[in-house]
């Protein structure tokens, strides 16, 4: 495989997708034989509850083994891996004390990089072919960090009135990135919560392929209430119910951004 790869899944408008989209794709990449490691960097815990039941990522953020403690102290992270019970996936989870994460992060050294540093060694490593990131739906320091440690972005985008309200900001603040991440990449745009019948999706779809050197990824996500049971089961819905459409949909995305990522 080669290098590994590190992608976060942003975008500063919530509810846009970006926990279940971010669990799925690592899911899916897991099921094309790729060994990847999940980073939820919110504070609302969404991509660790979609793999952990509640007490166990209540464990998780209320202990010393979440993302939380070693950012605050600049620890290598390979130490805060946690294995999920699927082979080839694994998790540094979050703490709901990443609400105050800029704070920790305003009195640091270079402190737009302490992410990057502390996955260096794991990147490194190659042990994985991809770093997936879940960054929280704001724009500021922290949002920064996760973009400085990526090497790609994609931004997940809701099919609805309001999908793409906000989107100039989230470019705006990735030029502003690449001031000091030059190499940071807009991997593509993945559309989320698709409901065919309404005009929004073709409205939503027309938007984006107007915009320059954007790429949308062909394969998009429609509404199905697989994916709110599988949350509710705490897992991935390509391994709660792999017959699903949604199921199908996020297996097909996670081929398209494979085969993108190693082109």
């Amino acid at each position: 495989m080669g290098k590994t790869k590190v992608i976060c899944f942003a975008n500063n408008k919530g509810g846009s997708g970006k926990s279940t989209t971010c669990s799925n794709v690592g899911y899916g990449l897991r099921e094309l034989g790729r060994k990847v490691l999940l980073i939820d960097g919110d504070m609302q815990l969404n991509l660790s509850l979609s793999l952990f039941d509640e007490d166990t990522v209540l464990g998780f953020a209320q202990g010393e083994k979440n993302l939380y403690e070693g950012i605050k102290r600049q620890d290598d992270l390979s130490d805060y891996i946690v294995h999920t019970s699927y082979e080839g996936l694994d998790m540094i989870p979050s703490s709901t004390l990443m609400s105050s994460i800029e704070y920790e992060l305003f009195t640091k050294w270079q402190r737009e990089f302490i992410l990057k540093k502390g996955i260096s060694s794991i990147k490194e490593s190659g042990e994985y072919d991809y770093i997936l990131i879940d960054a929280p739906p704001t724009l500021g320091g922290w949002v920064m960090n996760i973009l400085c440690a990526s090497d790609e972005i994609i931004i997940p985008v809701e099919a609805t009135p309001w999908g793409l309200f906000g989107l100039g900001n989230m470019f705006e603040f990735l030029e502003e990135v690449r001031q000091i991440a030059p190499d940071l990449k807009l991997g593509g745009i993945v559309i989320t919560k698709v409901d065919t019948r309404k005009n929004y999706f073709k409205q939503t779809l027309e938007t984006l392929k107007e915009l320059d050197d954007v790429k949308v990824f062909d394969t998009y996500i429609r509404v199905d209430s697989g994916i709110e049971w599988s949350q509710d089961n705490n897992a991935p819905v390509i391994a709660y119910k792999k017959s699903s459409r949604s199921a199908k949909e996020y297996m097909t995305l996670a081929q398209e951004i494979d085969t993108c990522m190693r082109n």
